[in-house]
């Protein structure tokens, strides 16, 4: 199908303003030559989607006019630019939701993630996709296999963010990994160390339900940390997916001699280290923002069954509930939420 014979219009849901949110109509996104169009089916929502509709900011960004929020998607492609095979219309796809300019240094480099003209899905003043069309790059939509569910397409995303954190931590055949925080990305995490090859891995929640949800999908202990120390694990790695600074402390103190530390958990933007045991450990302490060729290990995980992200799905809401969706994450037993923009 041609981008022409597509509506002009469509609905989209936009942030207004700190804590205001309103369907409104849209202009259809206009194809260029190497871009294809995606029916929107589903979106997860993110942490930075409810801060940026709590705050109107995350750090330097923000919100100064109306923004469609939403960047972990799966659709159909619709339509496609005048230089994609038509044969893409209709395929199935899990949407890598950024454009790098593929012409800096970073990009040059392959760590496109760092590129900093990135333009990223529902990073102001970039439109995301709580809408029922986006368009994205041909290159950046994924084919994905029948029996994937879109929600767990849609899941690609934050599984990326893992996937990334795995191979920079080293995670290999018998490592012993320690996660912080059994949230959808701690709980994904665990069973993305477990497909890496770690035969141990810890987590610790606050939450005893959390605790016993991830030792169903890839821990093989979970910790309290409010009675339980970590410090003298001596693990691999070490990944925070909480962004408690005192969960950051301890979780290096667990980390063994020349282990990694990666960051990946939204916290206060400076905290105290234990650098005298990094010093003398030689551990690697880095952070992780975003991800760089990911989705095809992603979905690999995925289609083969090592991961399951469909598990994670407790809520799904319409477009014209996107506000309720942003709420939702208060709801008793709520883990990952989905917005359903052509439901």
């Amino acid at each position: 199908m041609s981008a022409s014979a597509i509506s002009t219009s469509m609905k989209a849901s936009y942030l207004l303003a700190k804590g205001k949110i309103a369907v409104q109509d849209a202009v259809m996104p206009t194809l260029e030559l190497d871009e294809v169009l995606v029916r929107v089916e589903a979106v997860g929502v993110c942490g930075s989607d409810v801060h940026y509709y709590q705050h109107g900011k995350i750090g330097p960004f923000v919100v100064e006019q109306p923004l469609i929020l939403g960047h972990e998607l799966s659709g159909t492609i619709a339509a496609v630019g005048s230089a994609i095979d038509s044969s893409r219309v209709g395929q199935r796809v899990a949407v890598e939701p950024q454009r790098p300019c593929a012409k800096c240094e970073q990009c040059l480099a392959g760590r496109y993630n760092l590129c900093p003209d990135m333009e990223f899905f529902a990073t102001p003043p970039i439109d995301g996709a709580f809408s029922e069309y986006v368009k994205i790059q041909s290159k950046f939509a994924f084919e994905i296999p029948d029996h994937v569910s879109f929600e767990a397409a849609a899941l690609i995303e934050p599984l990326s963010v893992c996937v990334w954190a795995a191979q920079r931590a080293e995670i290999k055949e018998g490592s012993r990994v320690l996660i912080a925080g059994a949230g959808p990305i701690g709980v994904i995490m665990a069973q993305v160390a477990k497909a890496f090859g770690a035969t141990v891995v810890f987590i610790t929640d606050i939450s005893k339900d959390r605790r016993e949800f991830a030792l169903k999908f890839g821990a093989t202990q979970a910790l309290d940390p409010k009675v339980d120390s970590v410090e003298n694990l001596g693990v691999d790695a070490f990944v925070d997916a909480s962004g408690v600074a005192e969960a950051v402390y301890s979780g290096i103190k667990a980390v063994g001699p020349a282990g990694h530390v990666l960051l990946v958990g939204l916290g206060s933007d400076d905290i105290t280290l234990p650098v005298s045991h990094i010093q003398n450990k030689e551990i690697w302490v880095t952070g992780v923002f975003r991800y760089a060729n990911t989705w095809p290990t992603g979905i690999e995980l995925v289609a083969s069954g090592k991961v399951n992200l469909d598990v994670l799905v407790t809520h799904k809401f319409g477009l014209a509930q996107v506000e309720e969706a942003l709420n939702a994450g208060k709801l008793p037993g709520s883990m990952k939420i989905i917005v359903q923009p052509n439901s």
